[in-house]
């Protein structure tokens, strides 16, 4: 397990185990490439991110995070891959979210992408993401740099 503090001073523990913290998390975080591109989206306010947010009632994690891919970018999952799961204590709540890989088959043009403006491209992310402001702050922790390291490891 992996501990530290995030952007905004909070205690977070991330762990690449199989649902450590929660069977039923109620919130998602979907790391994505599309032909050999990093897919994520630009949110309103936050920046560039990438998908992600709650599980709805009656729906899954996993089809919470298809959706949210969906709504956000307009990306069709092909596959969708369990990476593992990350605690934030915050000051007034606690927070878990399951963390996947998926790879988009297509980008369908939408007419809204809901709190996104749509999505992005990147050939690879920046070496210095921490200090570029284009970015949210989701971006700007251990989990998005673990994460990668579990990806590459995994050779996803």
């Amino acid at each position: 397990m992996i501990v530290f503090t995030d952007y905004y001073q909070n205690q977070v523990y991330l762990s690449f185990a199989d649902h450590p913290f929660s069977k039923e998390p109620k919130h998602v975080w979907v790391i994505c490439r599309y032909h050999h591109q990093w897919l994520l989206t630009n949110h309103c306010h936050r920046g560039l991110e990438f998908p992600g947010g709650k599980v709805e009632n009656g729906e899954t994690p996993e089809q919470a995070a298809i959706r949210e891919v969906k709504e956000e970018t307009g990306g069709i999952v092909d596959e969708l891959i369990y990476l593992g799961q990350y605690k934030v204590e915050g000051k007034g709540q606690t927070i878990v979210k399951n963390i996947y890989f998926a790879n988009v088959k297509e980008l369908k043009k939408q007419h809204s992408y809901l709190e996104t403006n749509g999505p992005v491209l990147l050939n690879q992310l920046p070496n210095d993401i921490v200090c570029d402001d284009r970015f949210s702050f989701i971006m700007k922790d251990e989990v998005l740099v673990q994460s990668l390291q579990e990806i590459k490891k995994r050779s996803l």
